[in-house]
């Protein structure tokens, strides 16, 4: 995964650490060790991400370098 993005996305947007361990509820430190590429994020915490920065988790895990969300799809 590129952790990288995790990083730069926050400070792209003048977050700390601090601010998006809240919006995901978990702490500073296990944050960190997020964007160190210590501990995997969950799928979950990435989605909540991807929503938060209106990008998709392709984005934020490396597989695209388009910022853009992708369109809903309505399943039926």
């Amino acid at each position: 995964m590129n952790i990288n993005k995790l990083r730069d996305i926050r400070e792209d947007n003048d977050l700390s650490q601090t601010d998006i361990a809240k919006i995901l509820n978990t702490t500073q430190q296990q944050y960190s060790k997020y964007e160190l590429g210590i501990r995997s994020i969950p799928i979950d915490k990435l989605d909540v991400l991807a929503t938060f920065y209106n990008t998709s988790i392709d984005y934020l895990v490396g597989r695209t370098d388009e910022r853009k969300p992708y369109k809903k799809s309505i399943l039926k």
